[in-house]
C-alpha cells in the first residue's frame, strides 16, 4: 500500500461520505468522557481525591495554580456528574469535604494507566518545578493510583 497525504502506510481509510470525505466518528461514551475530563483541572481534582476525601482548602493546596472559583466550578461539575460527593461537616466552623463516589473511584485504574502512558510518551515539562515544593509522599503519582486488588472483591 502506498502512502497518501495525511495517511500512514497500512492504515485503512474506512467508509467515505459523499465527495470522498472519510467518515470518522467518535463513540458517544468517549465523547462524554472527554466533555468532562477534557476540561482543565478536572482530571487533576479527581486524582487528588483518589487518595482520600479532602476539604476544599486541601484540594486547593494540592493544586496551587487553580483559582478558588475554578475549583468550585469543577467540583460542582463532578458532583453533578456523579463522580464526587459533597458533604457539609457540622460547624462551627462550617467545612465542606469532597470524596469520590463509586463511579469516581472506578476512574482510578484509568488514571493510573494514563499516568504510566504519560511517563513513557510525554516529555517532562520544565513548568512542573513547583512539584519540588511538596514532599514526595504527598504527591499524586501514577503509582499512587495503582488499582487496589481489594477493589475487585467489592
Amino acid at each position: 500500500m502506498r502512502a497518501r497525504a495525511g495517511y500512514a502506510v497500512g492504515m485503512e481509510r474506512g467508509p467515505q461520505a459523499p465527495g470522498g470525505v472519510p467518515c470518522v466518528g467518535v463513540d458517544d461514551a468517549i465523547t462524554r468522557v472527554f466533555e468532562l475530563f477534557g476540561k482543565r483541572w478536572t482530571g487533576l481534582i479527581v486524582a487528588v481525591l483518589t487518595q482520600r476525601p479532602a476539604y476544599f482548602a486541601e484540594v486547593r493546596r494540592a493544586l496551587p495554580r487553580i483559582s478558588e472559583r475554578m475549583l468550585s466550578d469543577r467540583l460542582s461539575e463532578l458532583v453533578d456528574a456523579g463522580l464526587v460527593v459533597r458533604e457539609v461537616d457540622p460547624g462551627p466552623p462550617l467545612r465542606v469535604s469532597y470524596g469520590l463516589t463509586e463511579a469516581g473511584r472506578a476512574m482510578r485504574p484509568a488514571l493510573y494507566e494514563l499516568g504510566k502512558w504519560a511517563e513513557r510518551y510525554l516529555p517532562d515539562s520544565p513548568s512542573c518545578t513547583e512539584v519540588e515544593a511538596f514532599a514526595a509522599d504527598r504527591l499524586v503519582t501514577a503509582d499512587s493510583m495503582r488499582p487496589d486488588p481489594s477493589d475487585d472483591a467489592a
